[in-house]
């Protein structure tokens, strides 16, 4: 089971990971055509604050998705303490007899 629960982590964590790479990317690709699109003035602010609400709502949404996980592999953490720690007792327990 702690295989399980290893594998599981390594996953969400590569799922952060490709999460991070992939608004790293949305954000300079956004940039460049920002740069080299004809605009005029007006328009390409208001693309970019368009752009940008858009980027904070993802990174509010990634980052509660972050969180929801983290909290997720804490009770799951510490359910495996508590269980290891009933285990330990009761095998105490037989031991003393």
């Amino acid at each position: 089971m702690p295989d399980e629960c290893a594998e599981t982590d390594q996953k969400q964590s590569q799922a952060t990971s490709n999460l991070a790479w992939f608004l790293t990317g949305a954000f300079i690709g956004a940039a460049a055509a920002i740069l080299y699109a004809p605009q005029s003035g007006k328009e390409a602010r208001k693309y970019l604050t368009d752009k940008t609400q858009q980027g904070r709502d993802a990174v509010e949404t990634a980052s509660q998705d972050i969180a929801d996980a983290s909290k997720d592999m804490f009770e799951r953490g510490r359910k495996l303490v508590d269980e290891a720690a009933d285990l330990f007792e009761r095998g105490r327990k037989l031991v003393k007899g």
